[in-house]
């Protein structure tokens, strides 16, 4: 026998026994079903005050909507009657009333397209200016946008006063032209313009800024691929910026809607606390029925279709958003 069959063998080591499954994972619903009441716990503060301060009036409106609520039932003289639906057939059937719901959308339309139209114009214009330009025409946006509305309705009322108006004055100096004395509240289409002019001038800068703020977000290559492929200034504007800020546009359009259609001190002060019939407008026209007239059942029934005007407005903005949601 060789030396090389007298070698033991080498062990082979045993096979390592195989690891254990990994645990399976625990469902993550559960891990978040705590953390989930977390931001109804922070936002029940807020919830609560806007239930006391708004829940309140919302409540009292549409119980005076379906009551008989004069002066007398205001001092304690008499209790207030149920009226049904007597108040809404009243103000449904007034032609006066028609007028004015017809002039508050002409009204209110008129302000939101000026302001969105010239608000895109100044927020497209910014785009292309040096730094501080740009930080100096925001300052003036901002300082304008924070001035009182009684501040700057009395400044317009100055401007446009008939005797001593700087804008009959300047205007005037032009050739052909002679608006000394003229009073632009002799009727009321001139009147509404006056007005309308103000309230756009009070809604632009906040239209500017957050139509600035979106522009930034706007990739600058889309735009670049789309002059590249021919597209012009309007091009590049219609199929590249407006895509991306409609999401911003449909929300700026319905927040105008609604704080146009609600216009109160312009009209008021502007026509010393007392507007004609040809400057009535929903607010005003609710006003004057409830505190003029003293009929708060009849004034707190046109507030309320106000109201339902403005739902209509707000359901119409819910399902843009939607589906805008929906194509992203």
């Amino acid at each position: 026998m060789s030396a090389a069959d007298t070698t033991t063998p080498a062990k082979v080591p045993p096979p390592r026994p195989a690891p254990p499954p990994p645990a399976p994972e625990q469902p993550r619903g559960r891990r978040t079903s705590a953390p989930a009441a977390t931001p109804w716990l922070l936002l029940a503060p807020c919830l609560l005050v806007l239930l006391l301060v708004m829940g309140y009036p919302l409540v009292r409106l549409v119980t005076l909507a379906f009551q008989k609520f004069g002066q007398s039932q205001l001092w304690g003289f008499q209790p207030a009657e149920s009226a049904g639906l007597d108040n809404f057939t009243e103000v449904l059937g007034d032609g006066e009333f028609w007028a004015v719901v017809v002039r508050t959308i002409v009204f209110a339309a008129g302000c939101v397209i000026f302001t969105m139209v010239l608000g895109m114009l100044i927020a497209l214009l910014l785009q292309r200016v040096s730094g501080w330009v740009r930080t100096l025409v925001n300052i003036a946006l901002v300082a304008g946008w924070g001035m009182p509305v009684i501040v700057a309705t009395t400044v317009f009322k100055w401007l446009f006063d008939a005797d001593y108006g700087i804008l009959n004055a300047v205007l005037s100096r032009l050739p052909g032209v002679e608006l000394i004395g003229h009073n632009w509240f002799a009727s009321g289409p001139q009147g509404l313009a006056v007005i309308m002019l103000l309230v756009v001038w009070g809604a632009v800068p906040f239209v500017v800024i957050t139509l600035s703020a979106g522009l930034t977000q706007v990739p600058k290559e889309l735009e670049e691929a789309a002059r590249l492929d021919g597209a012009g200034a309007w091009g590049v504007f219609r199929y590249v910026t407006l895509p991306i800020l409609k999401p911003i546009i449909v929300m700026l359009t319905t927040l105008s809607v609604i704080w146009d259609m609600g216009v109160f001190p312009q009209v008021f002060v502007m026509r010393n606390g007392h507007p004609e019939a040809e400057f009535q407008l929903l607010t005003t026209y609710s006003y004057d029925r409830a505190f003029v007239v003293n009929d708060y059942g009849q004034g707190s029934a046109i507030a309320l279709i106000t109201v339902l005007l403005l739902l209509g407005v707000v359901a119409v903005y819910m399902r843009q958003m939607l589906k805008i949601g929906e194509v992203e």
